[in-house]
């Protein structure tokens, strides 16, 4: 049975240049000697593509070789769940993690690399004011933790000071890119092939993140540029223009991947309609049965002018269908043949009350390409987005969310009842309410995972004053509330919905042995290796994400032999953990059984190390495993 040291890859996140070792040697087996490139042999198999000149056409900043660097340094931390703090933990497939997004999505490449549908992010737009992200390049997880991770008396976070990026810094443009660039890095590699990212953004930096993002998402995946209205009352405190636009940024992990994208329906707000111009007067004859009616039930005379249309016989209405056959002169843009084709094709036509416009089913749900600049009645603006937080709680407890139509704006892009979306710069919440309003409206399935730092929130602010200490508190309770909203407004549909969020938390690792650097490393050698202050479930929860497993995968608990320990079957058989103390023979016996009884395949299986009763009873519970067909078995 094999132990998981410091130094097994599973002590750790995914390691990215191990990965990309691996790629490589898939690509060019020759040049990959003892887990080591030869440039030397990869050149020479590139050829005249490969360039050492200075002068080619790239974009630098002072930090970026070690920005980039970063994203390729695996994390040592862990996810602690939170049940408490959550809502319908046992069901829910939604995700709330409080943390620093840098280390979080790290910890999240192995188990949702490549599975990520959209992206959507609102990072600081550097304005000069609080820059919060204070990344350490040397240990940024125990820079989280002792910048974040401190309480009051009470329990209450601590306001830590932020950074401030004035613009008369020398590094004012670097510093931002230097937080951004790893993030992207990594927030890539978790989109699917067909995976869209967009990121919110205002004048600031838009040719910078533009740059970026061509560099690590690559030019050819470039989507667009997307307008937004932000405010429809614009800051006149400039006399040079009225700032009333941002941006949000879209790029594609593969625009080939990605196939059509939508906007808004044809005939929607936002896009061109028909004029009394575009029409002319012509004779149309319709058959029985074929129209539906947007006017009441009865009889319509013949002869009579209504809005710009004569009947030439007279129309009977009956449940919104007109039942008898008749023809009709109006200001029409079909004409008599086109009809036709239309009613061989079985379409529905609708008949409406005014100048007349024939128009189909089809052609009312016909979905179009999305606009550059966005129908700014649909999407709405910021002053919409505080507006509907500050009805959720009754008060004006968050300054500039995101309005969640925005962000469901572009759930819209693409058909997928399953998608999962990402926001790793979560704040409010925005992005799960969107989610939660999609599905309700489409009965649609998504799942949301969101990432927010936990900043605490102003002394004097309305939300602290309310209780809530950090931005993150924010974001959970609005969750809590949208979905008690939809329970009363839409009881049938919140029985069929998934209106919970799992919460974990940003952490160091529950092993002493895989931690960097615990307190009283020396003293822990020889001793317990789980710390005092953590909980087999804060282990599963570890194993699960080293394993590369969902967060949001269900855990069944049966009592072990001898009712000494608890056994733990993640994912339906994937992983099979056992934590406790008292483990022996019949405990792998155990776990055998029960694999076998719910036909796991291929499993895995997991025990504490300091968990056997002998030497000789861990060598039993392998080889029973071994002998049932359990080939991958470990210790931490």
């Amino acid at each position: 049975m094999q132990k998981i040291t410091k130094d097994h890859e599973l002590a750790a996140s995914q390691n990215p240049v191990t990965e990309n070792i691996e790629k490589l040697r898939q690509l060019f087996p020759s040049i990959v000697s003892e887990d080591k490139i030869d440039f030397e042999a990869l050149k020479q198999l590139l050829g005249d593509e490969v360039t050492e000149d200075e002068e080619y056409f790239r974009f630098v900043w002072p930090g970026k070789k070690q920005a980039r660097a970063e994203a390729l340094k695996p994390s040592t931390g862990t996810l602690r769940p939170a049940p408490e703090e959550s809502l319908d933990w046992e069901t829910t497939q939604n995700v709330y993690i409080e943390g620093d997004n840098l280390e979080v999505l790290k910890l999240l490449q192995r188990s949702y690399a490549g599975k990520v549908k959209m992206i959507y992010i609102d990072p600081p737009y550097n304005t000069g004011k609080d820059f919060v992200y204070k990344d350490n390049y040397r240990d940024n997880l125990a820079n989280y933790r002792e910048n974040y991770g401190r309480k009051d008396e009470e329990g209450n976070a601590i306001a830590t000071q932020s950074e401030r990026n004035a613009e008369s810094s020398g590094r004012y443009h670097s510093n931002w890119l230097n937080m951004m660039y790893p993030r992207l890095q990594l927030a890539r590699n978790l989109l699917r092939e067909d995976g869209v990212i967009f990121i919110s953004i205002d004048d600031n930096e838009i040719e910078n993140i533009t740059k970026i993002a061509n560099e690590i998402f690559g030019e050819d995946n470039f989507l667009e540029v997307y307008l937004w209205e932000s405010t429809f009352r614009p800051d006149n405190s400039s006399t040079l223009y009225r700032e009333n636009a941002q941006y949000v940024l879209a790029f594609v992990r593969n625009l080939k991947a990605l196939g059509r994208i939508y906007g808004s329906k044809q005939g929607s707000v936002g896009l061109p309609s028909l004029t009394k111009n575009s029409m002319k007067a012509s004779k149309l004859s319709f058959p029985p049965n074929t129209v539906k009616a947007q006017f009441g039930d009865g009889k319509y005379l013949s002869g009579e002018k209504d809005s710009g249309y004569i009947l030439h016989e007279d129309v009977i209405v009956k449940s919104g269908i007109i039942e008898n056959s008749f023809s009709i002169t109006g200001r029409v843009i079909w004409g008599q043949n086109y009809l036709d084709s239309e009613l061989e094709k079985g379409t529905e036509i609708i008949f409406k009350t005014s100048d007349f416009v024939p128009y189909s089913k089809k052609a009312e749900d016909k979905r179009l390409a999305p606009e550059t600049i966005l129908p700014q009645k649909i999407v709405k603006d910021v002053l919409a987005g505080r507006a509907e937080v500050s009805k959720l709680f009754e008060e004006a407890i968050f300054d500039h969310p995101k309005p969640s139509s925005l962000i469901q704006y572009f759930n819209n892009f693409f058909d997928d009842d399953n998608a999962v979306i990402l926001d790793f710069f979560s704040g409010s919440g925005s992005t799960a309410h969107a989610v939660l309003n999609f599905n309700s409206e489409k009965n649609s399935n998504r799942k949301y995972i969101l990432v927010q730092l936990p900043q605490a929130t102003d002394l004097d602010s309305i939300a602290h004053k309310a209780g809530y200490h950090t931005i993150a508190e924010i974001g959970k309770e609005r969750i809590r509330r949208v979905a008690k909203k939809i329970r009363e407004e839409e009881p049938e549909k919140a029985a069929e919905m998934d209106l919970g969020f799992r919460v974990f938390k940003l952490d160091s690792s529950n092993i002493e042995a895989w931690d960097p650097d615990p307190d009283n490393l020396e003293n822990n050698l020889f001793s317990e290796n789980i710390k005092p202050d953590r909980s087999e479930y804060d282990l599963v929860y570890e194993i699960l994400l080293k394993y590369g497993l969902d967060l949001s995968l269900p855990i069944a608990e049966r009592t072990g032999p001898d009712k000494r320990h608890t056994l733990y079957c993640v994912g339906g058989g994937a992983l099979f953990l056992c934590l406790g103390s008292g483990i022996t023979r019949r405990s792998g016996e155990a776990i055998l059984a029960w694999a076998q009884e719910i036909g796991a395949e291929n499993p895995k299986v997991v025990f504490r190390d300091t968990g056997f009763t002998s030497s000789v009873e861990k060598t039993n519970v392998y080889e029973v495993l071994r002998s049932g067909g359990v080939e991958d078995v470990k210790s931490v």
